[in-house]
């Protein structure tokens, strides 16, 4: 459990501290964990002396991890994905760098020890319950930052912020190692909790400034999401180390309501009808959320999922494509579209309670069999990506792994 996962972490910083290179080339997600989980590891690398390159991918694509491991002697840190692919990684690195993986989602051993997966879920943590990115990397901040006689404290609040935005509370509330980092981080008074009939609310100090928690997970959500391809997420992590400036206060504004515009008008067509077989409702956006980011494409599904147009009993898949381009990268040719997945609140009960396939148990298995990528998928929310013009075989795979899991 943690204990253990905070063993290997040792292991892994002493790995670090005696591989020849100096830089760290570091890739996170770019939601509010994701981001949360990259300005905790970003200002404990730099703490510690490291020369720090740091990416933010919406996915781990094979395009992109291609190109990272066209280099040799380097320090790579995967942090909020990667977890599942950490096989894959290995076969690509064939032992060239030294490789960290930090993550929450279901995950795979690497098999090399070149790769090293600190994923709580292979520690018996469940992480879409017991801990997030977030707090992962605050565990490993801690180890880090012990080992040369500093303190981690001032990090804990962005431990318990990536929980906060991915929603993963019990009973209202933070659990497990979330709930634990959150504890550290009232004690720094970095986060303050107020008690409700639902739960908690939680409000977070970010440069001296104390915010809503909630406002502050929508914002970063915002900036990494919507404003990916316009600078979000080196916006978002500002956000973490200085809080809401004006300027950025005015940008969140403007990309929320470029947002709720293109979200409107796709409402608008799906009312007028949607695709639907025996189990799912789906439909593909293309380019029509362009310039946001294709991570918009789930956002957009949670926010339909229970509207009343929709069967409550089918599951949600939207498709969106990918553009040709990641930040700091530059031009990749991608021809590929992102599917995403979401239930109802009616199949979340059943998924909850083992009656209804989660979405883990097929979404992956299906992209695969027609060739197409999945590294992170929870059973609630999934997504994966094919190529462009395989939508419709990949609902009819989906549709296949569902009758072998007995759902009709």
């Amino acid at each position: 459990m943690k204990n253990d996962l905070i063993y290997e972490m040792q292991g892994a910083v002493r790995r670090i501290q005696s591989y020849p290179a100096k830089k760290i080339s570091l890739f996170h997600h770019n939601d509010t964990d994701g981001l949360s989980s990259g300005t905790i590891l970003l200002t404990a690398f730099e703490l510690a002396g490291y020369e720090i390159s740091r990416f933010s991918l919406e996915k781990p694509y094979p395009q992109v991890l291609e190109k990272i491991f066209l280099e040799s002697g380097q320090i790579i840190i995967f942090t909020d994905f990667a977890g599942k692919i950490a096989p894959i990684i290995a076969q690509l690195n064939t032992g060239r760098n030294l490789v960290v993986i930090i993550d929450h989602h279901p995950a795979e051993e690497s098999g090399d020890e070149s790769v090293i997966n600190l994923d709580g879920e292979l520690f018996g943590l469940k992480g879409d319950r017991d801990i997030s990115a977030s707090a992962t990397c605050f565990l490993f901040a801690e180890v880090l930052l012990k080992s040369i006689g500093k303190n981690a404290g001032v990090l804990s609040h962005l431990g318990a912020l990536g929980a906060i935005g991915d929603g993963f509370l019990v009973n209202g509330k933070l659990s497990g190692v979330n709930r634990d980092v959150m504890k550290i981080a009232e004690k720094q008074k970095l986060i303050r909790v107020v008690k409700n009939n639902v739960g908690e609310e939680y409000f977070i100090t970010l440069g001296g400034t104390e915010y809503p928690a909630a406002e502050i997970c929508v914002s970063m959500d915002t900036l990494g999401g919507v404003g990916y391809y316009q600078n979000g997420t080196s916006l978002g992590i500002e956000l973490c180390q200085n809080g809401l400036t004006p300027s950025l206060k005015q940008l969140i504004d403007e990309l929320n309501k470029k947002k709720e515009e293109i979200f409107s008008r796709e409402i608008k067509n799906l009312e007028q009808g949607i695709n639907t077989t025996d189990n799912l409702h789906w439909f593909d956006v293309k380019d029509r959320f362009s310039p946001m980011g294709v991570k918009m494409i789930g956002v957009f599904c949670n926010i339909i999922k229970n509207m009343d147009f929709l069967d409550k009993t089918k599951y949600l898949a939207g498709f969106q494509t990918v553009p040709n381009e990641v930040p700091g990268f530059g031009h990749i040719e991608f021809n590929l579209t992102k599917i995403s997945m979401r239930v109802s609140d009616f199949l979340t009960e059943g998924i909850r309670n083992k009656t209804v396939p989660g979405l883990s148990s097929f979404l992956p298995s299906a992209t695969r069999n027609i060739g197409g990528f999945a590294d992170a998928c929870h059973g609630l929310s999934a997504a994966t990506t094919v190529a462009c013009g395989q939508e419709e075989e990949l609902i009819i795979e989906i549709e296949k792994e569902l009758e072998k899991l007995g759902r009709h």
